[in-house]
C-alpha cells in the first residue's frame, strides 16, 4: 500500500458545544483533497484530538470518512493505544468501517520494552488484513520504537510503512537497511526535505492543511531533480512549518492549526479540554505568520 508522498493528519471539526461538526468535517474533507492536494487523511490521530475523542467517536469518523472521501484519497484511522487488546479491537472496528489503512502510535505512559512494543504491534497487525503504519513520536509517548524493532516489524507482511518523528540518525538507519516495499515518511513538517534527501518517501503533514500545493510542489520539485527549487520553497515555508508549533512558545498540536484554518476560512472550532484555545497574543503572533 502507497499512501502517497503528502498525507495531512485532519484535524476534528467541532461546534460550539464541542460536539463533532458533520457538515464541516465534510467540507474539510472535500478541502484537503481538492484544494490541498492530500493523498491520504489520517482520521483520529494526534491533531484530530484522538484523546479526547470516544470509540463511538472515532468509529463514525472512520466511516463518514471514507463515505465522504469515496476513493478521492486513502483513509488511515488511528487505531493505536497504550493498550493492545483495546487497539485490536478498535482496528478491527475499523477495519469493518472500510478504512484503507490504520495508524498504530507507540503505546505511552507504560514505556514497554522493545520487547514489548514488537510483540504488541506484531499482535495488532495480526488481527486485520489492513496495511499498518507504525507511529513512532518519543516527545509524546515517553518511549522510542528503535530502528531495530521497527526493522524487525518491517518483515511482518502487512506492516508496509512508518511515521518517524526520531532523529535523521534513527530515520537513516531504518530507510538504509528496510526491505524492499517499506515506506518511511517524516512525522515533522520541517523534516519534508532532509527526509526525502536521505531516501524517506513523504511526510505525514499538519501543515499541508493550509500550504498543501507549496508542499506537494516542494515535493515534486526534489522528485524530478529540481533540488534548488526544493530548497528555495522548504526556507520560504519554514517559518510556516516551525510557526504552528511553536507561536511564541511552544502550543499543542492542533491549537495553532485549527486558529490558522479559521483565518483561512474553513472555521472547524475550537479544541476539548485539556488543550484550550490560542491566547491572544499567539493569535497575534498566528496573523502574521499566515
Amino acid at each position: 500500500m502507497d499512501f502517497g508522498r503528502l498525507v495531512t493528519a485532519m484535524v476534528t471539526p467541532f461546534d460550539v458545544d464541542g460536539q463533532i461538526d458533520w457538515d464541516t468535517t465534510g467540507r474539510l474533507i472535500d478541502y484537503l483533497i481538492e484544494e490541498q492536494k492530500s493523498e491520504s487523511l489520517v482520521v483520529s490521530g494526534t491533531t484530530g484530538e484522538s484523546p479526547t475523542l470516544t470509540d463511538d467517536e472515532k468509529l463514525e469518523l472512520f466511516r463518514y470518512a471514507v463515505k465522504h472521501a469515496d476513493g478521492r484519497c486513502k483513509i488511515i484511522a488511528g487505531t493505536g493505544s497504550n493498550n493492545t487488546a483495546h487497539s485490536i479491537h478498535l482496528t478491527q472496528a475499523a477495519e469493518e468501517a472500510g478504512v484503507d489503512g490504520i495508524l498504530l502510535v507507540v503505546p505511552y505512559y507504560n514505556r514497554p520494552s522493545q520487547e514489548g512494543l514488537y510483540q504488541h504491534f506484531k499482535s495488532i497487525a495480526q488481527s486485520t488484513k489492513l496495511p499498518v503504519m507504525l507511529y513512532n513520536v518519543p516527545g509524546r509517548t515517553g518511549a522510542n520504537l528503535s530502528a531495530a524493532t521497527t526493522l524487525r516489524l518491517a518483515h511482518i507482511e502487512n506492516v508496509v510503512a512508518t511515521k518517524e518523528c526520531a532523529s535523521l540518525d534513527q530515520l537513516t538507519h531504518i530507510i538504509s537497511a528496510a526491505p524492499e516495499g517499506f515506506l518511511v515518511y517524516g512525522g515533522d513538517d520541517s523534516m519534508t526535505l532532509p527526509v526525502l534527501a536521505i531516501g524517506g518517501h513523504g511526510i505525514v503533514s499538519v501543515a499541508s492543511h493550509v500550504i498543501g500545493p507549496q508542499m506537494k510542489r516542494m515535493i515534486d520539485s526534489y522528485l524530478q531533480g529540481n533540488v534548488k527549487e526544493a530548497a528555495r520553497l522548504h526556507g520560504q515555508y519554514h517559518p510556516m512549518f516551525k510557526g504552528i508549533f511553536e507561536a511564541p512558545h511552544p502550543v499543542p498540536n492542533p491549537v495553532a492549526i485549527k486558529f490558522i484554518l479559521g483565518l483561512s476560512g474553513m472555521h472547524v472550532g475550537g479544541v476539548r479540554l485539556p488543550l484550550v484555545d490560542v491566547t491572544d497574543q499567539e493569535a497575534e503572533f498566528l496573523r502574521k505568520l499566515l
